[in-house]
């Protein structure tokens, strides 16, 4: 489901327990054009209710196609030998962490999506830093 204003992708994603062992879930990638350096990843389960949702750095899932990237409860890396097809997104939280292996050729075609929608360098140009900052402002 795409429109102007919005892309979203729905990719199969696995949680990868160990080495040997991984259960199949479901991600919605989802990039505003009023949010224009954000992506909205929510992990789900399959067939059940209730989701995750993490913020991620559009450049950084970029970046995470050709090397590793990221830092602190965020990082990512592609996939080397036999699934380099893959993409590696590790998330930390107080809660716990995990370990999630997407097709980088689903993230690659959500990417080219989202720069139809606002082309890498035009970031800034999408934001109303007046209306940010009045409303920071409002809630001091």
């Amino acid at each position: 489901m795409s429109s102007i204003r919005t892309v979203v992708h729905e990719l199969p994603v696995e949680f990868v327990v160990s080495h040997d062992v991984s259960v199949s879930m479901g991600a919605a990638l989802r990039y505003e054009a009023d949010d224009p350096y954000t992506v909205r990843a929510a992990f789900h389960p399959l067939d059940q209710g209730g989701a995750v949702e993490w913020l991620l750095s559009r450049d950084m899932l970029a970046q995470a196609l050709s090397e590793h990237t990221g830092h602190g409860d965020v990082r990512m890396w592609p996939a080397g030998g036999s699934e380099r097809g893959a993409l590696y997104i590790a998330l930390r939280s107080p809660a716990g962490s995990a370990l999630l292996r997407l097709p980088a050729r689903g993230v690659k075609f959500f990417l080219r999506d989202t720069r139809s929608v606002v082309p890498p360098g035009a970031e800034s140009s999408r934001l109303d830093l007046d209306a940010e900052l009045a409303q920071l402002l409002a809630g001091s």
